[in-house]
């Protein structure tokens, strides 16, 4: 049911990426958990056992991550995890994500946006199906924090640029103009978070190789750098040269940038 795929990943320590057809199971709630996963590509479900059934709490694509909860408490796995469809996933074995954690404080950062985004979901649901079961009932609203502790709408995005700092698609043509900010978000919405990046690749990403919070382009006076996101499965290249994730790499005007499969020549005239 499940095989390695391609050759190791660069990254010391991690596991073979492994493939689940569409139904498999990946595993069931009350299983131990000695590891979490990286969707590399295709979609998981996490479901929960129910008395009428079970209930879906969510759907990971690209980018995303599940089962980390067993590993940071030691505790039998909360829910199961089954693949929609076909799949490829990238096991961390715990002791790689501690060290992973410990070295990079950004990944626990995005883990707390994920899980917060995940309960704001969930709790979306359930209020959802008690205003069903009890129709014409006055619910009272209750909220995680004080509301001036809720965490703010996305902001819309930027402005274009002035100074006409481009991405132009290599194989269309298409110009994608940088944010008129220090900073410009690149990857696809996301749905859990109402999260729209400065530049959306969906239309350019034929071969779902994108990740959602995929990268950043940073403008530092007259100087560009891009820093790839923490989580991101498939990569950003300058001129055909993979950066390391959460390092900013300079680059500069004529200068290809990969995200993903998606190609791209930087451009400011």
């Amino acid at each position: 049911m499940v095989k390695p795929v391609g050759d190791a990943p660069e990254t010391a320590g991690l596991e073979y990426y492994v493939k689940y057809p569409a139904g498999a199971e990946i595993f069931e709630r009350g299983d131990a958990g000695d590891e979490m996963y990286i969707v590399q590509s295709g979609s998981v479900e996490i479901v929960l056992p129910t008395d009428d059934g079970e209930l879906q709490l969510a759907v990971l694509e690209g980018g995303d991550f599940f089962g980390e909860m067993a590993i940071l408490e030691g505790e039998p796995r909360t829910a199961g995890a089954r693949a929609v469809d076909d799949c490829a996933l990238l096991p961390v074995k715990g002791a790689t994500f501690t060290k992973m954690l410990q070295e990079n404080p950004e990944i626990a950062v995005r883990m707390m946006r994920k899980l917060s985004a995940r309960i704001r979901d969930l709790k979306g649901r359930l209020t959802d199906a008690l205003d069903q079961a009890s129709p014409g009932q006055q619910r009272v609203e209750v909220s995680e924090a004080p509301p001036e502790q809720q965490p703010a709408a996305p902001p819309p995005p930027a402005a274009p640029s002035q100074n006409n700092q481009r991405l132009v698609h290599e194989s269309t043509g298409t110009e994608l103009v940088l944010a008129s900010g220090e900073e410009t978000t690149i990857g696809r919405p996301d749905s859990s978070t109402g999260t729209v990046p400065d530049i959306d690749l969906t239309p350019l990403n034929e071969d779902r190789t994108v990740s959602r919070r995929h990268a950043k382009i940073l403008r530092r006076g007259g100087r560009f750098f891009v820093i790839e996101e923490t989580g991101t499965v498939n990569g950003t290249f300058i001129n055909g040269q993979r950066i390391e994730a959460g390092v900013p790499a300079e680059f500069k005007e004529g200068d290809s940038l990969a995200f993903g499969a998606v190609k791209t020549k930087f451009m400011v005239a």
